[in-house]
């Protein structure tokens, strides 16, 4: 077990995973005109790193009133043209537009004159890493290799290893309840409330298929405050659990599939990773990003309980 300062890639961002495939960017302003658009204008920000490729800037914003507190976060960006001679350190104002699934800013202007760095920290609300926390050397994990045990606390305050499910096939994805953009953690939770439809209608499901959502917000995300999160999305408790357990294990099991969290600043920025572990108790895929769609995951289950468990 060694102490060490864990950097993370911003909030959905891709991270390189071996052998499994990126998701595109994701981007849906075409759909917002078919849902309720919320728009918050002025917000202050300075720019921390710009990826124009990708569509994404970097920002260290102050609080959002009404939506999310100061903190730094990976946002999508509708024109890319707006980004021309910025540079990170710049002090910036965005307006933030956001429909049910989806997120992006544009109207970005750069503040000039004397400026004062936004305090974003100062309003911290994950308070507990303060930019180091105890991590333990972890392998990575690929297709194919066997899904190590770990065990979590489920949403009742009931233990829960992944041994439990050697022979059937599951899927996990990580999110935190305080997760305010609406195409990161929560698009992961209604990919997964969508998926538990489709496999609860199939006639041929895989046998034993289970859901399992994990926080990476455990100091906050307690037992309680997951079973009522659990609850937005019509989960079947029987089926999909929602997951919490001493941040050096949650730490370690993101770490092995390239997901990394948290940033120096304490704030909570995060990619994204979703995985399909097989009836054998193998990593049977590792899903990046968030384009993907339900039906996507039902059928790398399907795959997954195809698979004959190993004897023991």
């Amino acid at each position: 077990m060694v102490a060490g300062l864990l950097l993370a890639t911003g909030c959905g961002d891709p991270a390189t995973a071996p052998k499994a495939s990126p998701a595109p960017s994701a981007e849906k302003p075409a759909a917002a005109a078919e849902q309720e658009l919320k728009q918050f204008a002025a917000v202050k920000g300075e720019i921390i790193e710009l990826t124009p490729a990708e569509k994404k800037a970097r920002i260290k914003h102050e609080e959002v009133p009404d939506y999310m507190p100061a903190m730094t976060m990976n946002f999508t960006v509708k024109d890319v043209a707006e980004l021309e001679n910025l540079a990170a350190g710049d002090a910036i104002t965005f307006r933030l537009n956001v429909t049910e699934d989806s997120h992006w800013i544009d109207q970005i202007v750069k503040v000039t004159g004397p400026t004062q760095t936004v305090a974003a920290a100062a309003n911290n609300p994950f308070p507990t890493d303060k930019g180091w926390r105890r991590v333990r050397e972890v392998e990575p994990l690929d297709i194919g290799d066997v899904m190590p045990n770990y065990s979590f606390t489920n949403e009742f305050g009931k233990a829960m290893s992944l041994d439990e499910l050697k022979g059937r096939p599951y899927a996990f994805t990580f999110i935190y309840t305080r997760c305010p953009i609406p195409d990161f953690c929560p698009l992961m939770s209604k990919h997964f409330m969508d998926a538990q439809r489709l496999l609860e209608e199939m006639p041929d499901a895989p046998e034993g298929w289970q859901l399992l959502s994990i926080t990476m917000d455990p100091e906050f995300d307690t037992p309680a405050v997951l079973k009522s999160y659990a609850g937005r999305y019509k989960y079947d408790p029987a089926r999909w659990s929602f997951l919490t357990g001493p941040l050096i294990d949650i730490t370690a099991i993101t770490e092995q599939f390239g997901l990394m969290f948290y940033r120096p600043d304490q704030t909570i920025s995060h990619n994204l990773r979703t995985v399909v572990i097989d009836r054998a108790g193998k990593v049977h895929s590792i899903i990046m990003g968030n384009t993907w769609k339900a039906e996507d995951l039902v059928k790398s289950l399907v795959d997954a309980g195809k698979v004959t468990p190993a004897t023991r």
